[in-house]
């Protein structure tokens, strides 16, 4: 099993000196969160069985891409991720020149997770209607995939439509750099079996990944895909070199750890949990 490592829950102060710790700790992937913009007036929640946003409208933001290739520069080894890009509200040329500027400039080190997003307010003051978020989330996806793998490129669909247009340079990865699906509706899961690399989830304990492991088996099953062609990965705490064992009981693939209480502590948090895990 492998182990990355969440900004999200990181001053961004601390996010360069932790990018280049991990990476020489010979963490497999570093995740960085995405949001466009946060209305003042945010309600709902990316984690099962809570009401409320877990950040305020004042948190800062950057540009995912942006800053993933300001830690490429720094960083060698390590994967560069988003956990998870909101790739509905961009148009896709705009997506897919981000991920393909990363890749290259990482060396082939781009992983992608998206999502359709859980805040409505985000898509209603940027002009979209979120009851589409998952619609132009395929789409999107659909016409990335076509500009990082084809020559010529032309698209007529219901949320975008161009004639032909070319695409260069395609990324370091081939075909694509790996794109994990985020989500636990029953599309979320069908999207990652049937247009992903692989599933992210959010946060979760053994117990509560097992019953979504299993549908995406059965998903998997039913549409005659090879489950373990499929990674699967979620953010998820260690605390005992036991529970190592547990989570590779599970079926996961590659846990997202964020192993301190506060952004002062991150460096030795990272040393123990790989002085514990590696």
């Amino acid at each position: 099993m492998k182990f990355g490592v969440a900004l999200g829950l990181l001053a961004p102060k601390y996010w360069n000196d932790v990018a280049i710790e991990a990476d020489k700790l010979g963490f497999d992937s570093l995740w960085m969160p995405d949001h466009l913009i946060f209305p003042c007036d945010m309600s709902g929640s990316p984690f099962p069985g809570h009401d409320h946003p877990p950040v305020p409208p004042n948190t800062k933001l950057f540009d995912t891409f942006g800053y993933l290739c300001f830690l490429a520069a720094k960083t060698k080894h390590i994967r560069l991720g988003t956990n998870v890009y909101l790739l509905g509200l961009r148009h896709p040329f705009i997506a897919a020149r981000a991920i393909q500027t990363l890749d290259i400039l990482s060396n082939g080190r781009a992983q992608v997770g998206i999502g359709a997003g859980w805040l409505r307010q985000e898509w209603e003051v940027a002009g979209l209607d979120p009851k589409t978020r998952g619609k132009r989330l395929d789409e999107a996806l659909t016409i990335c995939k076509k500009l990082w793998t084809q020559e010529i490129i032309q698209h007529h669909g219901e949320f975008y439509q161009f004639n032909e247009v070319m695409f260069e340079p395609k990324p370091i990865q081939k075909p694509h750099p790996p794109i994990y699906i985020g989500g636990e509706s029953e599309a979320a899961l069908r999207r990652a079996v049937l247009h992903g690399n692989g599933w992210y989830g959010v946060s979760h304990s053994y117990d509560s990944v097992k019953p979504i492991i299993k549908q995406l088996h059965d998903i998997a099953h039913s549409e005659s895909k090879n489950i373990k062609n499929i990674e699967l990965l979620t953010a998820g705490k260690i605390v005992h070199k036991d529970d190592i064992k547990r989570w590779k009981e599970t079926g996961i693939t590659q846990l997202i750890v964020s192993p301190w209480e506060k952004g002062s502590q991150a460096l030795d948090g990272l040393k123990h949990f790989a002085d514990m895990a590696f």
